[in-house]
């Protein structure tokens, strides 16, 4: 690691707290100080010292379309001369809102937000006003925002920092949520047979990316839609990370489940801090002004974050047919990568859905928190720093997602799996 990024780590924990704006960027699971980036184009990230690095964190999966990408920095340029807010309508919020209803069927409106942890907030407020009851259920390493009655055995930088939960969340906010295990039909289906009745709205990750990547078993999501309309309870699927990564549209339309809300962020900004709720109008119109629920944000729909998000989902839509491509691409990776973990005697289980996946340091399977955290986080932080020695750019921790982009080449998968046997031989 070079001097520049320890002095600007340094620094940094002068003035903030902890030396970082997000926990997970301290690399306390990895240990050293973080990279500091001082720009990136494409599939590469470049740090203070300019040493490049194939990025597969891709700031946490928005980049989808790779970094800089040239039609996107001019669309942000453009609308930055007409002016940066405006805390008014603009025309591009409506656009915005009216490709996403015609790319997701189970979205008839959406609500802007300027972050995927509101829009969390925001569906199940919405689901606790539409339904009048109080109590929620999520899935343990799910994470859905750092809201109150999110952190609740929360999964990303709450699992990576061994957190069960955050001090200040009080006793009986936490008592509002049930917590059951992924990929679990029998515990979903005692909850909803003790609380039911009680039950204002079940949030999910339909594929788990914050304990790392974790799918879906098969008729768990479907079930678990069946529950829910029977006994009226609100669904809401998180797509903050999936939305618009395998298809034009939720992993939702691959999967052909509907749920009541969804919940969007990062790609529909294109690296822009933004986020969305959506789902059917009798629902929807129960916020405000419309209806007595109450949600609002002075930069909700900021003019750059829409013209960047609609330049990246207008190229998104025109690459429809290549997404196979991408992943593909990230099936030989992770293929690859398998094959030189065991050749080294190794082991490992990479989870992969579609363009993200996790290589877990563990003989597997991994189908829920319990199963992702027998991982060996120690050989982690060990291979973490053996690949960023060789100029490859993984998450600083265990649970985790990796992502591919459109923008990595077959130069870039060649050079990862080169930098994977080097990091393994020097471990």
């Amino acid at each position: 690691m070079s001097k520049k990024n320890d002095r600007a780590f340094a620094n940094a924990k002068k003035f903030i707290s902890g030396g970082v704006n997000s926990p997970v960027r301290a690399w306390h699971a990895v240990s050293g100080s973080p990279i500091f980036v001082q720009k990136a184009k494409g599939s590469k990230i470049y740090d203070l010292s300019g040493k490049e690095y194939i990025d597969y964190v891709l700031s946490w999966g928005p980049m989808i379309l790779g970094h800089a990408h040239p039609k996107i920095i001019s669309a942000i340029r453009q609308s930055a001369t007409s002016g940066t807010s405006f805390g008014a309508p603009t025309e591009a919020e409506t656009e915005m809102a009216q490709l996403i209803c015609e790319a997701i069927p189970s979205i008839e409106q959406v609500r802007m937000t300027s972050s995927g942890t509101e829009a969390a907030m925001t569906a199940i407020r919405l689901a606790r006003g539409f339904t009048g009851k109080k109590i929620i259920a999520k899935f343990s390493g799910c994470y859905h925002g750092h809201a109150d009655s999110m952190l609740i055995k929360a999964g990303s930088g709450v699992t990576t920092l061994g957190i069960p939960g955050s001090p200040g969340i009080p006793e009986e906010t936490a008592q509002l949520t049930l917590s059951l295990p992924y990929n679990d039909l029998e515990s979903l289906q005692k909850a909803i047979e003790i609380h039911g009745a009680q039950l204002a709205a079940i949030i999910v990750e339909p594929v788990a990316g914050n304990m790392g990547v974790v799918p879906p078993r098969d008729g768990f999501l479907k079930t678990l839609r069946e529950l829910t309309a029977k006994e009226n309870i609100i669904l809401i699927f998180d797509e903050v990370i999936t939305g618009f990564r395998f298809t034009f549209g939720g992993v939702q339309n691959l999967l052909k489940i509907k749920p009541d809300l969804t919940c969007l962020g990062k790609i529909i900004g294109a690296g822009l801090p933004v986020g969305a709720i959506g789902g059917r109008k009798e629902i929807m119109r129960h916020l405000a002004p419309l209806g007595d629920v109450y949600q609002a944000g002075t930069l909700s729909g900021n003019p750059l974050a829409m013209n960047a998000g609609l330049t990246a989902l207008k190229l998104l839509k025109e690459k429809k047919a290549d997404f196979k491509a991408v992943d593909e691409k990230t099936e030989y990776l992770c293929s690859e990568i398998q094959n030189i973990f065991k050749e080294k005697g190794f082991c490992v289980c990479i989870n992969r859905y579609h363009s993200m996946f996790t290589i877990f340091f563990q003989e597997g399977p991994v189908f829920d928190l319990a199963t992702a955290q027998k991982s060996d986080t120690k050989m982690f932080a060990r291979f973490f720093h053996g690949m960023l020695k060789q100029g490859v750019w993984l998450a600083p921790s265990q649970f985790e997602a990796l992502f591919v982009s459109f923008a990595h080449t077959n130069k870039d998968i060649s050079c990862t799996l080169d930098a994977c046997k080097l990091a393994l031989k020097n471990i």
